[in-house]
């Protein structure tokens, strides 16, 4: 059999070609998982809305003058506006969102970001995806870390599952790191496939001195495993509101969670994203469809979880790298800003509605909304609060916790 070192696997392998579907290090206790009990543990889901998502055309400053007046075109008409308080409302295409927020499961955070905000998608991302400062350079993410601090029974790579064909830098650790699942079934089948497979179950008993080797059999004999577990899982759960999701990919990765989460996966950490925020030009046809998909989208994943009862046990974190600034440019569309509001969507929220004060626009920050909460205060929140663990192992030093849960 030919003798393959580790960049010719890597090379050869599924693990590059399909996209990082599994990474290294799933464990065979795997397969001694699914008890009564997995189903009803705690899930973040994380939803990132890429390319810098406005902020204020989401969540509508409508009764401020300096919006319109920094607006002329580009902002939302007050009578459209779905009203949720004295100043502040939704954009006309979330009606599903509202339903969430009305029935108190929805927290808005406003003005969130971090120190020295840096207007470039990748760095921005990078900050946000490491929970880094925005001079501190880090490679590993804040999930991948939170991999790292839990209990060795509870330290399994597939705890966090990315909804993707690639892994993203926050699931990303040292020594564990999450996995890229986009679809367990293409996944098993393709591993059913060509030399992988075959390869693996050669290598089974092999034995070798070889530091590098031995990596690979291990990753071979793991990927295999997980494959299979995975996809038993899956194949016997269904997601009950599956007719109800809306079409597009987005949906789609949303009714794969939760299918994943009824199957019984012990997983404690989702992620997935909602592309094409940068709006720099003819910003309000685009964010308007890309706020219909996101809000139907996450309303029929709620319904579904809903089903067996499991939104208590389930929040929803959706946020983007930055906003946009205030003031329309001349193209119909905003340009990278700085702070924007996230939003928190579950069942057991302590402080469910608008949770802070709404954006000032009189107070600018070179024309950039100031941030008021860090975003790392969120994290520590749901690391400390829902997650149960310590956050500073995490993030590196303390934030302030919120009340959202």
């Amino acid at each position: 059999m030919e003798k393959l070192n580790r960049r010719t696997f890597l090379q050869k392998s599924l693990l590059t070609s399909a996209g990082s579907l599994l990474l290294p290090g799933i464990l065979k206790a795997m397969e001694k998982e699914g008890s009564a009990n997995d189903i009803r543990t705690r899930k973040l889901i994380i939803i990132q809305l890429s390319g810098g998502n406005d902020g204020l055309n989401m969540v509508v400053p409508y009764a401020n003058r300096a919006y319109y007046k920094a607006r002329p075109d580009l902002a939302i008409s007050s009578d459209s506006v779905l009203k949720i308080s004295a100043d502040l409302g939704f954009n006309p295409v979330m009606k599903e969102i509202k339903a969430l927020y009305d029935d108190k499961k929805l927290c808005i955070l406003n003005n969130v970001g971090y120190p020295q905000p840096d207007r470039s998608h990748f760095r921005s991302m990078d900050i946000w995806q490491s929970a880094s400062d925005s001079d501190e350079y880090l490679s590993s993410g804040w999930i991948g870390r939170y991999l790292s601090t839990l209990p060795e029974d509870r330290k399994k790579p597939h705890t966090a599952i990315e909804v993707d064909e690639k892994l993203s830098l926050a699931m990303k650790g040292q020594g564990i790191t999450g996995i890229a699942v986009s679809d367990p079934r293409r996944l098993h089948d393709s591993l059913q496939r060509g030399f992988f497979r075959p390869l693996a179950k050669a290598y089974k008993n092999a034995q070798t001195s070889n530091e590098n080797l031995r990596y690979i059999y291990e990753i071979m004999q793991e990927t295999v495993s997980s494959a299979d577990y995975i996809f038993e899982k899956n194949k016997n759960s269904d997601s009950g509101n599956f007719q109800k999701y809306p079409k597009g990919q987005f949906a789609k990765n949303l009714s794969t969670i939760a299918k994943m989460i009824r199957s019984g996966l012990s997983t404690q950490v989702y992620y997935t994203s909602l592309n094409g925020f940068d709006t720099h030009v003819r910003q309000k046809p685009q964010q308007d469809r890309l706020l219909k998909e996101y809000s139907q989208g996450v309303s029929a994943l709620v319904n579904d979880l809903e089903q067996d009862n499991l939104t208590e046990d389930v929040l929803i974190l959706t946020f983007s790298e930055f906003g946009r600034r205030v003031a329309q440019n001349a193209s119909g569309g905003t340009d990278h800003g700085c702070a924007s509001n996230i939003l928190l969507i579950g069942g057991g929220l302590n402080t469910p509605g608008v949770y802070n004060e709404s954006p000032d626009l009189l107070n600018l920050d070179k024309g950039d909304l100031k941030y008021s909460i860090d975003f790392r205060s969120v994290y520590a929140t749901i690391l400390e609060k829902f997650l149960d663990t310590p956050s500073v192992p995490v993030l590196g030093k303390t934030f302030p916790l919120l009340d959202f849960v």
